[in-house]
């Protein structure tokens, strides 16, 4: 029905280190959080403790029928709860940013399906961005990040996320300065890394909590598991007609993405476009191609692609499915089918039962240091 090896190795940057240091984990599809027993540090009445996170697994323990491919944890930033417990906080924590406007969450809020529901991103000091926030979901899973993939670790897009136009830290010492005087922060960088917060250390440790960010309870996986109910009669058609027409070259397997880059048209009418992955590759043929977006979650997550430009799911199923706006470089991959308006529908039922359920490892946490 679906392959679970989706993990095709996209173009790799010429500067692009090898992989063969970074340990293999797994997540299990289907299986509970782990619950993972840690030193917790005080506040008053309030304790500041890893809470229940989805961890990866041991790799000994993966299940290729039941379980997403392994997530690659880099051999220098091992997992493990109480580092992403600190993560967590960090990223709901509206101090990082460097007028201290917003938090990582800022961009990526639940209820939007872990966007934030604007055209365009805007950034501290209210910088306007020139692209869209992407979702965050099973974001531990790629290889490279970003809509063009300029980032080839996740610690790596951290780090820019903080110090760039999103976070505004471009000089991180007086954030730094802050957080090490919080003394619940103290300890904690203390108790996980043997030092004081730094560059390093923050982003390592939000880049481990962001490998908790999973999504693998729609109804859909409760389809593929076997509860035959768990997608309506409408999904069924939709997800018949999605493998029909050829969604699935490129939202692939159970993640719904392909972790390739693709031009699909968009805004490639205008004179000045986005260039996309070809600002990182200088390929030619990476004109106008960015990452494709898993559809998880996708029906919460308006307006679409990279720009923003398309304001409803319905006109972003109806703009895939007509093969894209033709270009020197669209991808080999689109092919226009005529759709009706009912198999429109029957694809956009399918889509919304691959919403996911919100849980408290996606929403704030109490944040050392203030009374939320």
């Amino acid at each position: 029905m679906f392959n679970h090896s989706s993990r095709k190795t996209p173009p790799t940057p010429p500067t692009a280190p090898a992989r063969s240091t970074r340990t293999t984990w797994t997540v299990a599809l289907f299986a509970g959080a782990l619950v993972v027993a840690a030193g917790c540090v005080a506040k008053g009445s309030r304790v500041f403790a890893p809470e229940i996170l989805p961890l990866p697994a041991a790799a000994d323990e993966y299940d290729p029928i039941a379980s997403y491919d392994y997530m690659e944890i880099p051999a220098d930033n091992p997992i493990s709860a109480e580092k992403a417990a600190l993560g967590r906080q960090l990223y709901y924590d509206y101090r990082l940013s460097g007028d201290g406007s917003r938090s990582c969450y800022h961009c990526h809020q639940v209820d939007l399906g872990l966007t934030d529901g604007l055209p365009l991103a805007i950034g501290a000091f209210e910088k306007q961005l020139t692209r869209s926030s992407p979702t965050m979901w099973n974001i531990g899973y790629h290889q490279f990040w970003y809509w063009d993939g300029r980032a080839d670790t996740l610690e790596k897009q951290a780090a820019a996320a903080w110090k760039g136009g999103n976070m505004g830290a471009k000089d991180t010492a007086p954030v730094l300065a802050e957080i090490n005087a919080i003394k619940e922060y103290h300890a904690q960088f203390q108790e996980v890394f043997g030092s004081d917060a730094t560059e390093e250390n923050v982003s390592q440790a939000l880049a481990t909590y962001m490998r908790t960010i999973i999504s693998n309870d729609t109804a859909y996986d409760r389809y593929v598991a076997g509860e035959e109910s768990a997608l309506s009669e409408g999904a069924k058609r939709g997800w018949e007609t999605f493998q029909r027409i050829g969604c699935t070259e490129c939202h692939a397997g159970v993640l719904f993405t392909d972790l390739q880059f693709h031009n699909v048209g968009i805004a490639m009418d205008v004179e000045d476009y986005d260039v996309g992955r070809f600002k990182v590759t200088q390929r030619p043929q990476d004109r106008g191609a960015f990452k494709t977006p898993t559809l998880r979650d996708v029906t919460k997550s308006a307006p679409y692609f990279h720009d923003g430009s398309v304001a409803t799911i319905e006109e972003a199923v109806r703009y895939m499915a007509g093969g894209g706006t033709a270009n020197e470089w669209l991808s080999d991959k689109l092919k226009p089918h005529e759709l009706s308006d009912a198999e429109v529908d029957d694809l956009v039922e399918f889509l919304r039962h691959l919403e996911q359920p919100a849980t408290d490892a996606v929403r704030p946490p109490p944040i050392p240091g203030t009374d939320d």
